[in-house]
């Protein structure tokens, strides 16, 4: 079983705001567990292993896909902590949830999985597909896709828009424009900690 599906809340606890995991809110906020309250300070190496986890979580990534795509940035000029967050922006899964057809970017998982995900007028059922710049999302035309997508659309409150997207709420079509830059990556980490807790592997 490689993918978290214990309590999320408890998860939120530990590491923080998670929007790509749950759209609740604990109602306690101190670490979960028996000594959760206690204000113990993290070693170096647990503030790095504290960061990776919250970008694992996030993204609803195995341990084998995230160091993937750390030594694929590392192979890209540029910022390797930015090149790793526009790689984890740009999958198929985190556009349908950016493009508020879903909750969350496991709910968003789950629309893609079953088919009813489209990109550029195909049918698209992997996740992780890497989704390019003037590509097309949309909904696949079938009556329960569009029902579906469309009660998720209702359901969350219209908030801002990155700039790299634009979605068309009577076609239920988003098109991505760019890439995203830094300032609107919807988490808040450090990645730098997250490319040298991988340093050495």
């Amino acid at each position: 079983m490689s993918r978290y599906r214990g309590p999320r809340l408890r998860i939120v606890r530990r590491l923080g705001e998670l929007p790509g995991l749950t759209r609740k809110i604990a109602r306690n906020q101190t670490r979960p567990g028996q000594h959760g309250a206690v204000d113990a300070k993290p070693s170096e190496f647990g503030i790095r292993l504290q960061e990776k986890q919250k970008l694992r979580y996030n993204y609803g990534l195995t341990e084998r896909q995230l160091l993937r795509y750390v030594r694929q940035a590392k192979r890209t000029k540029g910022s390797t902590g930015e090149t790793l967050l526009q790689l984890l922006e740009m999958r198929l899964d985190n556009l349908v949830f950016r493009l508020g057809m879903a909750p969350t970017i496991v709910a968003a998982r789950q629309l893609v999985n079953h088919g009813h995900v489209t990109v550029n007028n195909q049918v698209v059922d992997i996740p992780s597909y890497a989704c390019k710049p003037k590509e097309v999302i949309g909904v696949r035309d079938r009556k329960a896709s569009r029902k579906l997508v469309e009660s998720y659309v209702d359901m969350i409150a219209s908030g801002t828009m990155p700039p790299h997207l634009t979605f068309q709420k009577d076609k239920l079509a988003g098109e991505v424009t760019g890439l995203v830059s830094r300032q609107w990556v919807n988490l808040q980490i450090n990645e730098l900690l997250v490319v040298e807790y991988y340093s050495r592997k």
